[in-house]
Formats: structure tokens, C-alpha cells, sequence
């Protein structure tokens, strides 16, 4: 027997749509059942790929005793935190500030208003590790909401007041300037691990907008040892068991501090921002490494994440058959089993599968902590293994279409692809781009962006801040590379109704639009966490859309929206790293490349390449074709010089002679770039 679940576009509640429980969607309608019913709100809150959410589900939510429970004295509500952000903000934060932590699943029980009045995370179906038993928890709730009613109204009411007198601090004296850059980098250098890469302890997380901000800096002020701690962190997350050795692709984090074991999850959000931070390593540096990691990531988001319909799929998860990371781990008999005695015995000693296992259950990761120096070797090895792990029962796959991440996924394979000269993955971003114009724009009947689809099917849920803010990234970094106008008037358009709509009228922005559903809180909170905050997002788009149409008005924006960011960095500079690179980008630029020449002209090529290959972090590209009208301001009066493909180099106001050779042009960027 199914329940209401059934017709979800989101995998996670899909999930759940077998259980016991009789779950409902979030709606009023299911506040009006509870205040019909006069019982309280249970609600779950989770994710396709989250482990824990699976072990609550299959202890709890598939136990029948525990669902008539349930079913008898709650209405039980389950959101999906990735369709749904925007209430997963609200009760975290609710969560943190009454248990002093948080995490997935979430447990929060509301009254009718939905005001939360207990919170917490996983709980057990029987007491141990010092939490009680969920039937316990869920008994004593019970008789609080019937014996002491008041008492736990008001102090929902207290909750929510004090949360919503909370402010998010900002700076009127503009973005963070040179001297805040440099204190940032040092106060980052206060937290690396100089000796593991990374920043903190354990549970490590790639800090993917961090470094964005680190390799930034060492390109505008040629700071070594900026560039020396993105370095040994990108060294030492792909050579750990963090990145996939056999398939690609990075996991969620590492469990320990040395990144031999991850939480086994992929994310694409994850995937989309390293493959873009690890192409512009290569590009500032050459790194042999980095290359790699490039090409193997690219291959694993068009591989494993691709949908039918064109876009990308949310996440992989971390288990199957039951098991954490079954999937991935080996032992040296597997190896053996799959390559013979010789080549299993050396692919051991490569890998670091030992016979205790680095993982559990005799089980290891793979790591490959020094290039092998028999590559052709390894190559043969790696593809055995691969073909050899297809055969494995594969983890689960949330295949729901995120926004957001999606324009993520758009801006790294469409900048990877064209500074590797690989149009397959030019062709895999214009997928994604265009399934998110066909089914995530105007689903709702108007010109707003939906949050997620599934099957090419639109989900109810609306498009949220990140959603405006990576999906115009994603668009701007299509247009750079393909020259094609639509792109960057798209971008444009999703940042006028980010402004209109999520502008909170202090220089920063709401998460929730001001037409959105209302929430017993409006989000608003520019931290980034494991994706760049929708706040900075927007404000990074809005640099790069000044940068190409000349509309200061935007630069404006962002400059101002940018004050979090250097309230946020005096913190922790990990919570404002995608703030800090906006920041590195206003100082450096813009530094305006124009490129006149038909795309299909090898010379224009040629030159095109050169211009995506500066490392400024100012810097962004037009290319269009002389003679031609075009909407873009950067190519207007812009003849060809002896009609041959034309490059111009703009800053501050001031262009450089217009120069037809991809050697001048080299050295035109760099000398503004030094």
C-alpha cells in the first residue's frame, strides 16, 4: 500500500512512499489535518544519499508498530532537504540553536502554526549511545502537547522569536578590499593542516570555494603561499580515497583527517566545483595532476550523472546491498581475483589495500599517493578494475534535477571543455542548459525558475536564490565560450528577478522570494556551506554580467551584496570563500577580452583559447563575429583587423592596440594580469 508520496517528483520521498507511515508533503493541508485532528506536527526532514536517513527509515519509519504510533498521534510531514532548502533552513537552524548541533535526518515537531518546540536529529528504536528510543521520544511529545499545551506553545512562540532576531551583519564601507584579502589568506593559513591539506579536523570537507579563493589570490598577487596550501590540499584530496582512483569523481568528505576514507556519497555540487577549481590549477600551474582529475571527473558527471533527458542528476549514494561504500572498497584478494597474482600483487601495493583493510571489514580504499611511474601499466589496471566494479551492484542514484547545481555543472563542464579543447563536454553543459530552459523556466506559468524536475517532469517546488545565482553562472560561462548572445540575456534576466524578488533593501538578499510561501522564518544568510550561499552566487554573477555588458549597476550590486563577505571572512574565511573569490575578482578586473572572428575560424579558435586561458580573476571573454550587430557591448565597433580574427584587451577604461596574433594577445593579458 502506497501512500501520498507516490506522485513526488523527488526520489527521497519516493523512498518513503511504501512506508507504514501515512506521510504527507509539506502544505497547509496538512497543517489543516493537524489542527483538525488537534495532534502536532512530526516532521522528517532528509536526502536521497544520506545514510543515516536510511538507517531512521528502515528501523523506524518501515516498522509498523512505530508508524501506527505515528499515524495515531501526529501528522507526519517529510520534506526532502534539496527540493525543499528553504525549509530545511528554517529548522536547522532551529535545530542547531536547541541541541548545539545538526545533521540528517532531522527531527522537528511543530504545532499547528509551525512552530517548532523539540528538534533533533536521528534517534534509535531502541535507547543506546545515551539517545532514547524513538518510541520513547515519541510518546513523551505526546504527553507534553495533551497535559502541558501552553507551556509547549509558548515555547514555540520563544524559538522562533529568538531566531528571528537574529541579523545578518553587514559592512557599509563596500566588498572586502586588498588588506581584508590578505588578512583572509592569513587567517586561512591559521586553520590549513600543512601537513594533510585541509582546513580543521576531522570530518574533512573539500573546500571547494575556499580554494577557488586561494588559487585567485595567488594569480592577482602572486602569493606563494596561497597557492602553496590549494596545492597541497588538491594534491592531497586526489590522491586520497576521497577522489574515485578506478571511476572518478570526489565523495561528499572525508571521515578522517588524512582523506583515506570518505563518506561515500557523491554529490554533484561536490563535482561540479572541484572540476572547475582543478582546471583552473592546471591553468595557473600545469599541474600534470590536475589534468587528470579534470579529465576523469568530466568523464564520471557524463558517465554516471547524466540523465536521459540531458541534465544531471543530483547525487550517487553511499551504499549498496545495505553497506556503506561496498561499492568502492576492495580487499588484495579481490584484486588478485580480477588481475592475477602479479598485477593484483602490484595494484596493492599502488593502492594501499592492505590485508587489514584501511576501511572496514578487511575492506580498503583506493588511494594512489605517488604517480606510477609504469603508466601504460596502470591504465590497463585502472580499466580491469573499473569494468570489473561495473559488475558490483551499483549505489542507488537520485536522479531529481537540481537548479542550482545544475548551473553549477554548466559552468565547469563548459569552461573545462573549452580549456581542454574536449566539445563533448561543450555539448554535455548545452544539454543541461537547455533542459533547464525547456522544463525548470516558466513551469509555474510565469518567468520564474523551478526548483527541480525528475523525468523531465517540473516539481512544484520554486526556485530559490542559489537557483537565480548558479543557473546565471552557468548561462554567463556558456556564453563566454560559445559566443552565443541567448545566454547571456538569459543570465541577465535571472539576475533582474533575483533582484527584484529576493533583495532584502540592506545590500543583501532573502534565500525565498517576497511572493514565496511564507515560512514561520524568512531565510537569509549569505554563509556558504557545502555549495556557495544563493547571496554570493548572485553577487559573483552580477560581477561577471557588468563585466560584459558594461552595466555598472550590477558591479554596484555585487559590491555592496559583497559586505558579508568581509564580516563573514573575520569569522572563518571557509564560511565566505565564494565571497572572497567575488571580492579577488572586483580587484583584479574587469579585464575585458573581446575576440571578433567566427567560432568555426581556426585562427579565432586560437585566440578564443588564449583569452579563456588568463588567469586573472577578473577577467572575462566576448567573441562574435565582425560586421555583425550584436547585443553585446564588448563587441560593438570592433572591426577586423585586415578581416583577419581580432582580439581586444580592455581595463580601467583603457584598451590595448588590437592585435591578430594569439602571441601578442598572450602577452597583452599578462602584462595587465602581472
Amino acid at each position: 500500500m502506497v501512500n501520498r508520496l507516490s506522485d513526488s517528483t523527488s526520489p527521497y520521498l519516493l523512498q518513503h512512499a511504501d512506508n507504514p507511515v501515512d506521510w504527507w508533503e509539506w502544505s497547509e493541508a496538512a497543517f489543516d489535518e493537524a489542527r483538525r485532528r488537534d495532534v502536532p506536527i512530526f516532521l522528517s526532514i532528509g536526502y536521497s544519499a544520506c545514510h543515516w536517513c536510511h538507517v531512521m527509515a528502515h528501523e523506524s519509519f518501515e516498522d509498523q508498530a512505530i508508524a501506527d504510533y505515528l499515524n495515531a498521534n501526529f501528522v507526519s510531514i517529510k520534506v526532502d532537504r534539496e527540493e525543499r532548502p528553504d525549509i530545511d533552513s528554517v529548522y536547522m537552524g532551529v535545530t542547531v540553536a536547541m541541541t548545539g548541533h545538526g545533521g540528517w535526518p532531522m527531527t522537528v515537531i511543530l504545532d499547528h502554526e509551525a512552530h517548532p518546540f523539540y528538534a533533533g536529529t536521528y534517534f534509535p528504536p531502541t535507547p543506546r549511545h545515551g539517545l532514547p528510543s524513538f518510541p520513547q521520544l515519541l510518546s513523551a511529545i505526546t504527553d507534553s502537547w495533551t497535559q502541558r499545551r501552553e507551556e509547549v506553545l509558548a515555547a514555540g512562540q520563544r524559538i522562533i522569536t529568538a531566531i528571528n532576531e537574529r541579523t545578518m551583519p553587514m559592512q557599509d564601507d563596500g566588498p572586502p578590499d586588498a588588506a581584508d584579502l590578505r588578512a583572509a589568506v592569513a587567517a586561512t593559513e591559521r586553520e590549513f593542516d600543512s601537513a594533510q591539506g585541509g582546513f580543521g579536523g576531522a570530518p574533512k570537507f573539500p573546500p571547494s570555494m575556499l580554494l577557488e579563493f586561494l588559487l585567485r589570490e595567488a594569480a592577482r598577487t602572486d602569493d606563494a603561499f596561497a597557492l602553496a596550501m590549494a596545492e597541497r590540499t588538491l594534491s592531497a584530496m586526489a590522491r586520497g580515497g576521497l577522489f574515485d582512483q578506478l571511476g572518478g569523481g570526489f565523495a561528499r568528505y572525508s571521515v578522517d583527517a588524512n582523506w583515506v576514507v570518505p563518506h561515500f556519497e557523491k554529490m554533484l555540487y561536490d563535482n561540479a566545483l572541484l572540476l572547475r577549481v582543478y582546471a583552473h590549477w592546471w591553468r595557473l600551474t600545469g599541474s600534470a595532476l590536475a589534468e587528470r582529475v579534470v579529465h576523469q571527473t568530466a568523464e564520471f558527471l557524463l558517465r554516471e550523472m547524466t540523465t536521459p533527458e540531458g541534465a544531471f542528476a543530483s547525487a550517487l549514494d553511499a551504499d549498496s546491498e545495505g553497506v556503506e561504500g561496498l561499492f568502492y572498497a576492495w580487499s588484495p584478494q579481490q584484486l588478485i581475483d580480477v588481475l592475477g597474482v602479479e598485477d593484483g600483487e602490484w595494484a596493492a601495493g599502488l593502492l594501499v589495500v592492505t590485508e587489514p583493510g584501511t576501511f572496514e571489514h578487511g575492506l580498503s580504499t583506493l588511494q594512489l599517493p605517488d604517480e606510477p611511474e609504469d603508466l601504460p601499466r596502470w591504465e590497463q589496471v585502472r580499466s580491469a578494475l573499473l569494468a570489473a566494479r561495473a559488475e558490483r551492484v551499483r549505489p542507488g542514484r537520485d536522479d531529481k534535477v537540481v537548479a542550482a547545481w545544475n548551473g553549477l555543472a554548466i559552468a565547469a563542464l563548459a569552461e573545462a571543455g573549452a580549456l581542454f579543447a574536449e566539445p563533448e563536454w561543450i555539448e554535455a553543459a548545452l544539454g543541461a542548459a537547455d533542459l533547464l530552459l525547456a522544463v525548470h523556466l516558466g513551469a509555474h506559468d510565469d518567468d520564474r525558475l523551478c526548483r527541480t524536475s525528475r523525468d523531465g517532469r517540473a516539481g512544484t517546488n520554486n526556485g530559490v536564490l542559489d537557483d537565480y545565482g548558479s543557473v546565471a553562472e552557468g548561462f554567463l560561462m556558456l556564453y563566454q565560450v560559445t559566443g552565443a548572445d541567448e545566454w547571456l540575456v538569459l543570465a541577465g534576466m535571472l539576475l533582474d528577478i533575483a533582484i527584484q524578488h529576493f533583495a532584502d533593501g540592506d545590500g543583501g538578499f532573502f534565500d525565498t522570494a517576497d511572493d514565496a510561501p511564507a515560512l514561520v522564518r524568512r531565510p537569509r544568510d549569505a554563509s556558504d556551506n557545502a555549495e556557495p550561499s544563493g547571496w554570493f552566487a548572485t553577487a559573483n554573477a552580477c560581477i561577471t554580467f557588468a563585466a560584459l555588458t558594461g552595466l555598472v549597476e550590477y558591479r554596484a550590486i555585487a559590491e555592496r551584496a559583497l559586505g558579508a563577505a568581509k564580516v563573514l571572512a573575520l569569522r572563518s574565511p571557509r564560511a565566505a570563500g565564494w565571497g572572497l573569490a567575488g571580492a579577488s575578482a572586483l580587484l583584479a578586473g574587469p579585464l575585458e577580452i573581446a575576440i571578433i572572428g567566427a567560432p568555426s575560424d581556426p585562427t579565432a579558435t586560437t585566440l578564443h583559447h588564449v583569452a579563456l586561458m588568463s588567469v586573472s580573476p577578473g577577467a572575462v571573454t566576448a567573441l562574435g563575429v565582425a560586421g555583425e550587430l550584436s547585443s553585446v557591448p564588448l563587441l560593438r565597433e570592433r572591426p577586423a583587423l585586415d578581416e583577419l580574427p581580432t582580439a581586444y584587451v580592455c581595463t580601467g577604461f583603457t584598451c590595448q592596440r588590437p592585435t591578430t596574433s594569439a602571441v601578442e594577445l598572450a602577452k597583452q593579458v599578462a602584462s595587465i594580469t602581472e
